[in-house]
């Protein structure tokens, strides 16, 4: 518009492609069904162990309800050999002895076989998607363009940390900075991969097929400790993502992550997507 100062004129960036916009949400649907999914399965059997078999006697991770002196019912977590009272959260909640409570669990009630289905269904869902959309970030060079770190990416890593820690977002042309590379690497190539072939590990039809999978990560108790724990470090990674969206204009990054686009001022820059 003619008179209109040059620091107000706004372009359009292209900031996700198509590829990369579907599977984020698909992902993100499919993480929160797996997830809940995968708490009703833990609830039928809320302890985890080292090795091959569930022996009852020395699991590392264990809920469990106990009789007070005074005749209630407590909740109980063990890790190893600390003891927490966690009453109406793990190990006791809604009047039945449970590990994880009904809201954090799909369905709300305890329903294994259901369970199952729903994480079944969703794993080879979200297993299928990561496949292609692994084909097509290497054959169309998006890894190579994001999440590559290259000399100058690895010698800013310390900065990068500590701008985080301090809350300091930068726009650095649309692109990733280090820390975020690392990050979606150790997710992309470590977690995902960790969670799929732990996940496996739990079926008895791949046991057959290949045993030698168990062998891998040292019997089927270690594998299912493997998949819990790799489970958690999403949930927390997915806290940290969120967390960085919002103290980062969640506006700008939630349209770009549906439309691929984000407004971009001539004159100005804006905080760095953490998407």
């Amino acid at each position: 518009m003619p008179g209109r100062s040059s620091n107000q004129n706004i372009t359009q960036r292209l900031r996700h492609r198509l590829p990369v916009r579907v599977w984020h949400w698909i992902n993100l649907w499919c993480l929160i069904v797996l997830l809940l999914s995968g708490l009703q399965i833990f609830n039928a059997h809320p302890a985890l162990y080292w090795g091959s078999a569930s022996d009852f006697d020395a699991p590392w991770l264990e809920m469990y309800a106990m009789r007070a002196a005074d005749g209630s019912i407590n909740g109980m977590t063990a890790l190893g050999p600390w003891q927490f009272t966690t009453t109406g959260i793990l190990g006791y909640s809604d009047g039945s002895v449970r590990g994880f409570p009904g809201w954090a669990t799909l369905p709300s009630y305890q329903f294994l076989s259901m369970g199952r289905l729903w994480h079944f269904f969703f794993a080879w869902l979200f297993a299928i998607s990561g496949a292609l959309f692994a084909l097509y970030a290497l054959l169309s060079g998006h890894f190579r363009r994001n999440f590559w770190l290259d000399g100058r990416d690895w010698r800013g890593l310390g900065r990068d940390i500590i701008n985080h820690a301090k809350l300091r977002f930068h726009d650095h042309a649309g692109k990733y900075n280090s820390l975020q590379k690392l990050s979606y690497l150790s997710v992309v190539f470590l977690a995902l991969p960790l969670m799929i072939v732990t996940g496996l590990c739990m079926s008895p039809t791949i046991n057959a097929a290949a045993p030698w999978l168990l062998d891998l990560f040292g019997g089927r108790q270690s594998a299912r400790s493997i998949h819990f724990i790799t489970a958690f470090s999403l949930v927390l990674f997915a806290v940290v993502h969120v967390a960085m969206v919002l103290l980062s204009n969640p506006l700008r990054q939630l349209r770009g992550m549906i439309t691929g686009r984000v407004p971009r001022s001539s004159s100005s820059s804006d905080p760095e997507s953490p998407s």
